[in-house]
Order: structure tokens, then C-alpha cells, then sequence
């Protein structure tokens, strides 16, 4: 059985950074894309950057310059590195994966975490 958990959310001031990293358990497929996507309050979920296993990465236009997706060295665990926060990025973070490495924007992901808090003030 497939799982994703967040962790590394939290309160933080604009301008200022946090990482979030997600454990992936339960996959062993060496063919992937995992990616991270936020729902901000009262909107709908939207992608912020995806990676897959041949080492493609792409970002929302409102995270490019600021945030970073990489993995572990094992690559079953994410991150998302994001500097320059804005009270905009405040939203419920979630990683997700799906198991093949077509990765563009809108794919359908396979398997999802819990999502983690992000609160960025001004």
C-alpha cells in the first residue's frame, strides 16, 4: 500500500523560507512522477511543482524563482524547498504521486498525502 506524509508546515513571515518533505512508502516502481500542490483557503487545488524519474521538473508561474522540488537521495522522499514566501502561499500543501513518469501539468496522480499547513503572514 502506497503512502505520502507531509511534514515541515508551520506559521512563518513573508519574506521568509520553510521546507516541506513528504516519505513515500509502500513504491518501489523506479518509473515516477511525484509532484506538490496547495489549496489555498476557499479556492480550488492547484499544482506547484512536479518531478519525475528521468529528472524533469516544472513549476506553477506564481512559485517559479521561489520554490525548489527535489528528492532524497533514496528518491522516495520529497521536498520543496520555498524562499521568499508571500501571504498568497499560505494554503494546505499536499505531495502526491502517480506511477509512470509522464509528468505535464493536469496529469492525473495516483496517490496522495494528507496535506500539511502552510501559513505565511504579512
Amino acid at each position: 500500500q502506497v503512502q505520502l506524509m507531509e511534514s515541515g508546515g508551520g506559521s512563518v513571515q513573508a519574506g521568509g523560507s520553510l521546507r516541506l518533505s513528504c516519505a513515500v512508502s509502500g513504491y518501489s516502481d523506479s518509473s515516477y512522477c511525484m509532484g506538490w500542490f496547495r489549496q489555498p483557503p476557499g479556492k480550488e487545488r492547484e499544482g506547484v511543482a512536479r518531478i519525475n524519474s528521468a529528472g524533469y521538473t516544472d513549476y506553477a508561474d506564481s512559485v517559479k524563482g521561489r520554490f525548489t522540488i527535489s528528492q532524497g537521495n533514496n528518491k522516495y522522499t520529497l521536498y520543496l524547498q520555498m524562499n521568499s514566501l508571500k501571504p498568497e502561499d499560505t494554503a494546505m500543501y499536499y505531495c502526491a504521486a502517480k506511477a509512470d513518469s509522464w509528468c505535464y501539468a493536469g496529469v492525473a496522480f495516483d496517490y496522495w498525502g494528507q496535506g500539511i499547513q502552510v501559513t505565511v503572514s504579512s
